[in-house]
């Protein structure tokens, strides 16, 4: 079933509602690499800031609620400079509604109008195959797979995978 989702930009307002969602998703052993307690408002609202400047940072929304978010940030080394890393959450209770699909859009088309980014990069645990399918319907490839990366908290391990896409540039 897919829901109605407005997307906007993130603002200082949506942080601590992002990082309660982040929270609630990382009680699910094997979707987010942080553990609940890790999470911390002041980082959220440190990312907003940054990536206000030099990235995108988006909210999805169904009738005014988050329901998910996402966002594209540079690296930071000059060499790096061409590369971006995405990151998103689709929110607790909204899986299997679009709202992936609709930030995904959002987040390539808005890096293929940025002719600094040539490639965009993501980790991704190898066990969660809902988002694995959302990444190669948007294009991106396995580039690497981290064995034993992510140690959950009953003691047992899962791969981490890297994947990529390459942004084609209008007159590249």
């Amino acid at each position: 079933m897919t829901v109605r989702t407005t997307i906007r930009r993130a603002s200082q307002a949506d942080a601590a509602t992002l990082c309660a969602a982040e929270k609630a998703t990382a009680l699910t052993a094997g979707l987010l690499v942080s553990q609940p307690h890790e999470l911390q408002v002041e980082a959220f609202e440190q990312k907003i800031a940054l990536l206000e400047q030099d990235g995108l940072y988006l909210v999805a929304e169904h009738e005014g609620t988050p329901i998910g978010h996402a966002f594209l940030e540079p690296m930071t080394l000059i060499a790096l400079s061409h590369v971006f890393s995405l990151t998103i959450v689709v929110h607790p209770g909204h899986l299997a509604r679009g709202v992936g699909t609709v930030l995904m859009t959002e987040l390539m088309a808005w890096a293929e109008s940025h002719p600094r980014i040539e490639k965009v990069e993501l980790r991704v645990r190898a066990t969660n195959s809902r988002a694995i399918a959302l990444y190669k319907r948007f294009g991106f490839v396995e580039e690497g797979r981290f064995e034993k990366r992510i140690r959950l908290p009953d003691g047992s391990y899962i791969a981490d995978l890297s994947m990529a896409r390459f942004v084609c540039q209008s007159g590249s």
